[in-house]
């Protein structure tokens, strides 16, 4: 899993049939609780906002997330941190 934060939106009007419907987001990864020059777009499958903490889970764990084994997705975001304890 990655940790990160919603940064923007990336805005597609033409894409896979699989992927309609679905919100594309910009995530900035964050690393020992910090942000890094680092990101990542991620299928949104819980309804994160701009600048919320998020939790990312790519490969064959995204496409699971959007419950479709043959969509073309390796990043999802699958949760959205409420607090981090440590």
């Amino acid at each position: 899993m990655i940790m990160g934060t919603v940064y923007g939106s990336v805005i597609s009007t033409s894409k896979h049939e699989a992927l309609v419907g679905y919100k594309f987001m910009l995530v900035q990864h964050i690393e020992n609780g910090e942000p890094v020059d680092k990101f990542l777009v991620a299928v949104d499958c819980v309804g994160a906002g701009i600048g919320e903490k998020v939790l990312v889970t790519t490969g064959s764990g995204a496409r699971l997330a959007l419950d479709n084994h043959n969509s073309p997705v390796d990043a999802a975001i699958v949760g959205i941190i409420d607090e981090k304890q440590g």
